[in-house]
This record gives structure tokens, sequence and C-alpha cells, in this order.
């Protein structure tokens, strides 16, 4: 059995969820249709012609992309131009094409995560540069059998509920009496139809956040044995987590900057990186961010970095750094394709968890635009 285009995003959007865009990001559905079954996935840094005669060849119906292919609204669509062409292909092998950009960047064990491992960032401790989301908080409350109890509490806590700062699996339980009466055409747990049922139960309350909402409802319903579950979601005042662009915190040990240098080539796979700083200058701390990341240079220095590693550094935001003593590594935009394999395995992984066939290939093309000589 293989998925539904909707069903693999839907997984998507659990490892990056949609509300942790940055504001008028273009993310999403951008061309085609999900309503579809979907045998194969593949994951692209950009959707360049290169790429869609990739997925053509390896008979993928959906691209999971990072970076858009329609930016700005379309005036009119001309097939005789590159971006026109494009499309038409796209449109006339049925492929559709998906975007995870920003939220992508700002999950937890996304992008930023991802190259925050990659140069030595120790995880204890590790903040974000700018804040884009902060989780809301529910409060979950549910009426559960005495028999089913400590199954209900086990789901929920699995799913992501129950966590207030450094503390996990917090709820409160108390025992009561809950009554109910089926109707015709009802098939109750307890009871029969049309006779008034009194049952011990235990009402659960635990925080929720916003984030995971949908996965911890959907866990409590599959572990709960009642035909219509009694439950309530309560917004609350409280903030939750936040998350954030970016990444800074403490290396595994320190380097010199020249080494770090050479690491980052090593782990991103680059020929050349662009320096801002003394190579022999010693290295404790570390900022990362995906993408370009000139404006981000100040929230390095506030979070105490002795060098930022990111990507479309200009002349003029070198020089503010190197006269604030912030060094700068620029390995270039395209580092990001380190999502393609990682995406790609985390996708497979999940459909194949829940029993489909599908799968997902990482882009074998390459789309770094320059040539480096």
């Amino acid at each position: 059995m293989f998925a539904n285009g909707q069903t693999v995003v839907q997984l998507m959007e659990q490892l990056a969820p949609k509300h942790y865009a940055v504001e008028n990001d273009k993310i999403g559905l951008q061309l085609g249709t999900l309503n579809k079954e979907v045998t194969k996935v593949l994951v692209a840094l950009d959707v360049t012609a290169e790429v869609v005669d990739e997925a053509i060849a390896v008979g993928a119906e959906l691209i999971i992309a990072h970076h858009a292919i329609i930016y700005r609204p379309l005036a009119k669509l001309d097939t005789s131009t590159p971006p026109g062409k494009l499309y038409e292909k796209l449109i006339k092998h049925d492929i559709a094409v998906y975007i995870s950009h920003t939220n992508l960047d700002v999950a937890e064990g996304g992008i930023n995560d991802w190259m925050a491992d990659m140069v030595g960032i120790e995880a204890a401790g590790r903040t974000s540069l700018e804040d884009v989301h902060t989780d809301k908080l529910y409060k979950l409350v549910v009426f559960v059998p005495q028999s089913h109890h400590e199954a209900v509490l086990q789901a929920i806590w699995k799913a992501g509920a129950g966590g207030i700062g450094a503390y996990d699996c917090c709820s409160f339980n108390i025992e009561g009496t809950g009554t109910f009466l089926p109707g015709e055409g009802a098939k109750p747990y307890i009871g029969k139809e049309g006779k008034l049922e009194r049952v011990q139960e235990i009402r659960v309350e635990t925080i929720v956040p916003q984030s995971v909402q949908r996965k911890v409802v959907q866990a409590m319903m599959k572990a709960h044995p009642y035909e219509e579950v009694a439950y309530d979601l309560y917004a609350m005042d409280l903030k939750g987590r936040s998350f954030g662009l970016g990444r800074a915190g403490k290396l595994n040990e320190p380097v010199k900057l020249g080494e770090l240098v050479e690491r980052v080539k090593e782990v991103f796979d680059v020929p050349y990186v662009r320096l801002v700083g003394d190579p022999n200058r010693q290295v404790k701390k570390a900022a990362v961010l995906g993408g370009s990341g000139a404006r981000y240079y100040r929230h390095a220095l506030f979070a105490g970095a002795d060098v930022l590693i990111t990507g479309d550094i200009d002349y003029h935001t070198a020089h503010d750094a190197l006269a604030a003593g912030l060094s700068i590594i620029d390995p270039g935009h395209n580092i990001e394709k380190i999502m393609k394999p990682r995406v790609a395995d985390w996708l497979t992984r999940e459909l194949k968890e829940r029993k489909y066939g599908t799968v997902a290939i990482p882009s074998a093309i390459g789309t770094e635009p320059f040539i480096f000589v």
C-alpha cells in the first residue's frame, strides 16, 4: 500500500510544522495536487529543470524541496520562459511540488540543528539566534476508565504532552464517576444501548504544546477504548517553548579558526569558503545559520559567538563583523543541501513504520550555481 500525497505532507509537517515558518515565507504546496497515490518522493534543495528530469526518471509523483519555485504572484504563465517551461513539465508529468523552507530551518532536528551538530556545537545550552515562534500551550482534559488509565497516559506522553520546563510526564489525575446513556445504534465499550451507565473514571489533566496538539489527540483517541471520547482542550495564557532561526553554543572543544574552516569544508563538502578573521584565532563558541545570514551577525555577537558560519555574506557586513570582533566562515548558500538525505531518511522511516511502501529519495543533482575557479 502506498501513501496518499496528503499523508506524506502531514508526516513532513510533523518534522517541520508550517506555523514555524517566518511570516510571508512561500511554503506548502506550490504546484500540483496531493490528492493522489505517491510511490516515490524526491527530496531536493532547489527545483531546477535537471531536478524535474530526475524526478521523471525515478518515477516520483512528489518533490519536497527547500527553496520555493514560485516567489511572487504570477501575472501570467508563459511556457516559453524558463520558469514557464519548468511549471509546464511538472504539470504534464503530474508531479506536485511542496516547499518546506524556514519552518525546516526553525524546527528542532531541522537544518540549523543539523548544521550545529556537524560543526561540533554542543547540544546542551544551544540557543537560537532569533526567535520566530513561541508554542501556545493548551490544557488537555480527558476522562478515562480506570482499566485504560495508564495506557492513555503513556500514549499522550509519548506523543509530546506533559512537559513543563525540565520536567516530563506531568499530569494531574482525579477519580470520579462518569455517566452516559448509549443511544440507538451506539456500540459502547462499557454498558448497553438504552441503559444509563455509571462508570468509575479518572479525569486526566496535562499540558499540550500547539506543535504536537494534533499528534497528542490522535494518540489519545487511539489508546482510549470509548467509541466517543470525552475530552476538552483549553487555551492557556502561559507561554511554551520558543523556536527560532540559527543556533549558537559552545564547541565540543576550542579550536583555531583555521582548523574550524577545514572542518566546515569537510562536513559540508565544499572546496572553498570565504573567511573573515584571523585563522590563528582561538574559537570557543560558534553560531550557524543556513542560507543567507548577513543580517544575523549582530545576533551572533549578542549570543557571544566568536564565529558565525553562514552563507551570502556581503562586503560591508564582512567589514562590520570584523570591526566588531566577529569572525565569519561563508561556505555558501548551497550547504543547505544537507537537508536532502536527512529529510529523505526521516520520511522513509516514518512511512515504513506506518506500513506504507512509499519511499523518499534524496536528489543526486547538484544545484550550486557557482563554479569555483
